[in-house]
């Protein structure tokens, strides 16, 4: 299995993790090779989370920006109401099979931990979700549903209090409870294999937008967008799509109050390269190399580094990055709301912020697929309290 990504990925962990992480690999391995683990793991996906989600024409939007045609992957009508379900149904399969029987997740805006205590209440294993404790403030609907699904949600008070402090202590969990405990990583992030087994259950956004697309316009599209935090929904979107040099693959990260100020998660943009959370990536560094703090309206893309493979990407001119801000992603929240009666999450609206300017560029015989990752009920109060004090 491919450890590196270029110079990228590795793992940089305690002893104690890496015989961990061998008998993770051994088992993921193991499972995509046996037909019956890819069967149960691909009925679950259809009968319980409701795949393929749709790839939808976005007439009203097309019209609007007046270039390419725009279609949406909507991600967000998958049960739980994210991309994250892909992931954590293929990982508590591995879980099972490995004979764990408790479960531990970090999460930034709570759909991973939402998706996680649901699939850990329906395999009945106990689950306890880190969550920054900032952002248990800002995402308390999640907090809540992950508390009425059965999951323990505790409060992570190190650092910024946010993802990367999530990560963090997840992390430092999982060393003391190895024995008999899984570490459901959420996004294509930390020390391999986890960035390959996250790419693996989420490459299904992908194959199915590949299917959708060329069955609707008989072509591959010029453009794949999508939204970069760690970088899961991207992969997943990407993956089928990168051995196809003719479909530009880009990616969306939150540019905070500004790049040019100290309050932003602009990883690509601004961050350079070094170890986090166990694996070598970019990520945003102070003067001293240490991690700096991040900021971003959405929790789920406040995180200071991004996934291994996107960081090659980004090195290896495969994909190409830019940054929109909570001003423009609150308006595209807002602009997909009223245009396409499609809500969609914080997360999501920083790709429709980047296509609303991108898009009307383009000729209108090119085609755009817009990765929607998830819904944006979560980020209702949030958006509230943002346009009150405006």
């Amino acid at each position: 299995m491919r450890h590196q990504f270029g110079e990228f990925g590795g793992q940089y962990v305690p002893d104690p993790v890496v015989k961990a992480l061998g008998e993770l690999e051994k088992a993921f391995e193991e499972a995509i090779e046996d037909s019956s683990f890819i069967e149960e793991y691909k009925m679950y996906l259809k009968e319980y989370v409701g795949r393929p989600s749709p790839l939808f024409y976005a007439e009203n939007m097309t019209n609007d920006l007046g270039g390419a045609k725009v279609y949406l992957k909507r991600e967000d009508l998958n049960h739980t109401g994210a991309h994250k379900i892909n992931n954590v149904i293929g990982q508590i399969l591995l879980a099972k099979r490995m004979g764990k029987k408790k479960i531990i997740a970090e999460t930034g805006a709570g759909q991973h931990g939402v998706a996680t205590a649901t699939a850990a209440a329906m395999f009945d294993m106990e689950c306890e979700i880190f969550m920054g404790e900032e952002d248990t403030i800002r995402q308390r609907l999640n907090v809540f549903r992950m508390e009425m699904l059965g999951a323990k949600v505790t409060p992570v008070t190190t650092g910024t209090r946010t993802l990367s402090d999530a990560v963090d202590f997840a992390i430092a969990q999982w060393v003391e409870r190895i024995d008999d405990t899984f570490y459901l990583l959420g996004s294509a992030v930390g020390p391999h294999p986890y960035p390959v087994i996250v790419k693996e259950f989420q490459k299904i956004i992908g194959k199915e937008a590949k299917k959708q697309i060329l069955e609707k316009e008989g072509r591959l599209p010029d453009y794949c967008i999508a939204c970069v935090g760690g970088g899961s929904n991207a992969i997943g979107l990407f993956a089928e799509f990168v051995p196809h040099e003719e479909v530009k693959l880009i990616g969306v990260e939150a540019a905070g109050k500004g790049i040019h100020t100290d309050e932003h998660a602009a990883t690509m943009t601004l961050g350079k390269e070094g170890v986090l959370h166990g694996m070598r990536t970019i990520y945003v560094q102070d003067d001293n190399g240490d991690v700096k703090p991040v900021y971003s309206i959405s929790a789920g893309l406040d995180y200071p580094g991004v996934g291994p493979e996107h960081a090659y990407f980004k090195e290896s001119g495969r994909a190409d990055y830019f940054a929109a801000t909570d001003e423009e992603a609150v308006d595209s929240f807002l602009y997909l709301s009223k245009t396409e009666g499609i809500i969609p999450a914080i997360e999501s609206s920083h790709a429709i912020a980047y296509a609303r300017k991108f898009v009307p560029t383009l000729s209108k015989d090119e085609i755009v697929i817009i990765n929607v990752s998830g819904r944006g009920d979560k980020d209702v109060e949030a958006i509230e309290s943002f346009l009150r004090n405006r």
